[in-house]
């Protein structure tokens, strides 16, 4: 069956939505810029937190956006090669953290806490038993992935199957409870492994210039790391070159059926699903960032709606957005926790933006004195 055939009208319909907006939506652009020179600071005083509010107009197309609501969908999902010992961790960890999460436990429940954000946490397929009972989305595509290193991922049908999955899971949360921003993270043993693999297949790099330690690996297990992710690319190199073949949703799905994980391609949904509902895009770390540039395949205008949180010391991550040409991260903490973490940050200082735009006085509301023309001149002559 040809695999045009297979893109469903789920994700057709979506990036057709996303194609139809006017992003950046200049007129709102304009209003932010216009109050920014009234408000009682010296012009560009606040520097990349006032382009910072630009752009979250620009992105919902509200001249004054005030992030009522902010979410962050934490995907966890395990992947099939674990098996050759890539990770520092066992593959029971996928789990236990996620059980983690809902009990509040976890590094990104402190910083949504502290933030008010609410997190999503979503099963897309961890390999367990039984389901976890809990707060949490149950769409699990299977008992994680098959392992790269001697097959392909999933299949194309599957893979389809999962970015859908993503974009419903979005719109269902979108419609009961609407978010003014959305981050994204993730959970899975060995997902950096699956990540750096896309990321060497999409951009054409060796794979030593975008392969990192991962969870905290040492120099051993960074050899092996990188010798399963090289075979991997050659065991699925007719489906890799197949897909740069393509574009549009095919080449997507292509890659993520080769390398990817049930999580990547449910948080690359979750993104096309934002962008249809101009809700701005927070990239996090290495694995969140691949999800993306999978999505901006599917749907080229999609980087317009993103925000990179901060960089990882993961090498690819940066590979992921030159290539998204999004901007510059909002930070460098050098942190590589993922769960959504730098995502929850840098949502914080959105929301700071957009209050401190909304909030603050004007000259004429305070009485303050603004510069004087005459005065200004006569300085500069």
């Amino acid at each position: 069956m040809n695999s045009q055939n297979l893109i469903n009208s789920t994700i057709n319909s979506t990036v057709k939505t996303i194609e139809s907006l006017q992003v950046p939506h200049q007129q709102s652009i304009d209003s932010v810029v216009q109050r920014q020179s009234q408000l009682t600071k010296p012009e560009g005083a606040l520097g990349k937190l006032e382009a910072l509010s630009e752009f979250i107009a620009g992105v919902t197309a509200v001249p004054s956006p005030i992030l009522h609501r902010k979410t962050i969908m934490v995907a966890a999902a395990d992947h099939g090669v674990t098996e050759e010992g890539v990770s520092a961790y066992p593959k029971e960890v996928t789990p236990q953290m996620v059980k983690n999460f809902l009990q509040g436990g976890a590094a990104i429940n402190v910083l949504a806490d502290s933030f008010k954000i609410e997190v999503i946490v979503i099963d897309a397929g961890i390999n367990i038993p039984s389901p976890i009972q809990g707060a949490l989305v149950q769409a699990s595509l299977g008992k994680g992935t098959k392992n790269i290193a001697i097959g392909p991922a999933m299949t194309y049908p599957k893979a389809t199957e999962t970015i859908t999955r993503g974009i419903e899971i979005f719109n269902d949360a979108h419609s009961k409870r609407p978010t003014n921003i959305i981050g994204l993270g993730e959970m899975g043993i060995g997902n950096t492994t699956s990540a750096s693999a896309l990321i060497a297949a999409i951009s054409r790099r060796k794979p030593s210039t975008v392969v990192g330690l991962g969870t905290g690996i040492d120099a051993l297990q960074f050899e092996r790391k990188l010798t399963v992710i090289e075979r991997a690319l050659a065991v699925n190199v007719d489906i890799i070159n197949d897909a740069h073949q393509m574009s549009g949703p095919e080449k997507a799905i292509s890659f993520l059926a080769a390398l990817g994980g049930f999580e990547i391609g449910i948080l690359a949904g979750i993104a096309l699903g934002a962008a249809a509902n101009r809700v701005p895009i927070v990239i996090d770390g290495v694995t969140s960032g691949i999800a993306v540039l999978l999505a901006n395949l599917i749907a080229p205008d999609l980087k317009k709606f993103t925000i990179p949180s901060h960089l990882s010391p993961e090498p690819g991550h940066k590979v992921v957005l030159d290539i998204l040409d999004s901007g510059d991260p909002m930070l460098d903490l050098q942190m590589r926790l993922g769960e959504g973490s730098g995502a929850a940050l840098a949502i914080n200082l959105c929301d700071i933006a957009c209050r401190l735009l909304s909030d603050m006085a004007t000259f004429a509301e305070a009485a303050v004195s603004t510069i004087d023309p005459i005065a200004e001149i006569e300085e500069h002559k």
